[in-house]
């Protein structure tokens, strides 16, 4: 089930935002919230625009654990950071943008706590010792998995579209899924092309084993707004 932020663990802003908005109330169309949740972004830097969709799947089996990627056309607005672990495409990542690549001195690095990172690519001949770092990755989203695109030969491709704005999704054990689709201060049908894209995603990835509503509610909010509730039939209409 869908859950807004509670204005008990907020302060008189939030609450203030709340009445304002109208926040907490009746689901919206997606233009509609967006013009919204943008209003109510007031905060005095450029907050994220972040997406929770409550789906109807039960992760606990292996068929019904949803977890891909999506490239949002209009990125998310900020600048990723991505980390190469190969042994023989250091070069060729590199040039394609990413921000350091290399073997030992990488996994030493993360031996000893490191993990000043947003992403890690690596190519699939060196996942057996990186994948002994997995208490370390594991926790952070880190670990690089052939499902999120992170494990690859080719490096290069894989590092130009994290940048350009591809960003991995997983459905959590109360089967939510969450991701940042952009910032506040991107224009509105922006957010709504990438809000319809990240819905559609999803749509798609539904599994044939999921019974009942698939999409039980979706909400979007800013860093330090309200949620605001989007017609879940709407989206479901739209992208299926």
């Amino acid at each position: 089930m869908w859950r807004d932020k509670t204005m008990a663990q907020h302060g008189k802003r939030y609450e203030n935002l709340v009445k304002k908005s109208g926040a907490e109330t009746k689901a919206l169309h997606i233009a509609d919230a967006v013009a919204k949740m943008k209003a109510t972004a007031t905060a005095k830097f450029d907050e994220s625009v972040d997406i929770a969709i409550n789906l109807g799947v039960d992760p606990r089996k292996a068929d019904q654990a949803i977890r891909g990627t999506v490239s949002l056309p209009h990125g998310i607005g900020k600048t990723v950071r991505v980390t190469v672990v190969t042994r023989n495409q250091e070069a060729a990542a590199l040039a394609a943008g990413a921000d350091e690549a290399g073997f030992e001195t990488i996994l030493e690095k993360i031996k000893g706590g490191w993990t000043d990172t947003d992403v890690i690519i690596a190519t699939p001949e060196v996942m057996g010792e990186l994948g002994k770092l997995g208490r370390i990755l594991g926790p952070r989203g880190l670990m690089p998995n052939p499902k999120s695109g992170t494990v690859t030969q080719d490096v290069a491709t894989a590092v130009k579209e994290v940048k350009a704005g591809k960003i991995e999704y997983r459905v959590d054990k109360g089967g939510n899924v969450h991701a940042s689709v952009g910032k506040a201060s991107f224009e509105a049908p922006k957010l709504v092309d990438n809000i319809n894209m990240f819905l559609a995603t999803i749509i798609r990835a539904k599994p044939s084993s999921a019974k009942g509503y698939y999409i039980k509610s979706v909400a979007i909010s800013s860093t330090m707004g309200p949620s605001f509730k989007i017609d879940s039939t709407e989206a479901q209409k739209a992208h299926g």
